[in-house]
């Protein structure tokens, strides 16, 4: 059973300053809710109640988010605009929140990392919150959840990307199992094209066991100087240890403003059938 998730959440959002200045990037909304939001309910679907977040400096709005305001809805009692805080009042109801900083820009493997005394020794979810996903007919946690109690070891949610983008992400290679999961053998962060495995890219969707932690803990920095997750995916991947799976759904990346004005369409479409 895969009880808490791991939102790493301490990043600038450099790509959308000045908004990101003062605003953390996983606030910024699609329609009427942010990011971190869209992925908080998507865990929350998935079975899982534990949400730990690793925020940084200028962050104090995500806990904000997910706390009770009373003066606002002592003021909007009674009115048709109560009903708009169902969706946050659910999430507040029914999740524990917990936090704790990243002191330090130094990867995604370093906020893995820095999250572990949240998570402690069990399998747990990571969710990025930029990448937002639309899952068919379940959410892509839910879907990923099913592959973990099926193999019992880290799973990791692969898409293709053009080979021009290949630079962008972490890639794998591996053998198929069957038509939507891989065992991985292979995987390289940020590679050039003819670097690059495969086209298969990882996303912002993982579910982790706890010796992954270790891992890290005797990982390296790597590409850009940092300590990367891939890297340390490998380690486990040599040891037959790492499911890719092809999820079924859309990804949209929100992190580009190109992504998060797509987002925001397929959004607005749906909210208006």
């Amino acid at each position: 059973m895969i009880r808490k998730c791991l939102f790493p959440a301490a990043g600038y959002g450099t790509r959308f300053l000045p908004a990101t200045k003062v605003m953390p990037k996983e606030m910024l909304p699609i329609l009427d809710r942010p990011l971190i939001q869209y992925g908080v309910e998507e865990a929350m679907e998935a079975g899982i109640k534990n949400m730990a977040i690793v925020t940084g400096r200028g962050k104090r709005a995500l806990e904000d988010h997910f706390d009770v305001n009373y003066e606002l809805e002592h003021q909007i009692r009674g009115t048709s605009k109560a009903s708009l805080l169902a969706s946050i009042d659910k999430l507040i109801e029914n999740c524990t929140f917990s936090y704790t900083r990243q002191i330090a820009m130094l990867g995604l493997g370093h906020a893995i990392l820095t999250g572990e005394p949240l998570i402690g020794k069990e399998p747990f979810a990571v969710v990025l919150a930029d990448d937002l996903c639309v899952g068919h007919p379940k959410g892509v946690l839910s879907q990923m959840v099913e592959i973990y109690e099926r193999h019992q070891c880290s799973v990791v949610a692969v898409e293709e990307v053009p080979m021009t983008e290949v630079h962008k992400y972490g890639v794998i290679a591996g053998t198929p199992i069957d038509e939507d999961t891989l065992q991985v053998s292979q995987m390289i962060e940020k590679p050039t094209a003819d670097q690059a495995p495969s086209n298969l890219a990882i996303i912002g969707r993982y579910i982790l066991t706890p010796d992954i932690f270790d891992i890290l803990e005797a990982t390296k920095a790597g590409a850009g100087g940092e300590i990367q997750l891939t890297d340390a995916l490998r380690t486990q991947a040599e040891q037959g240890k790492v499911i890719a799976y092809k999820f079924k759904g859309q990804r949209f990346d929100c992190g580009s403003p190109s992504g998060f004005v797509a987002a925001t369409n397929h959004f607005y479409h749906l909210s208006r059938r």
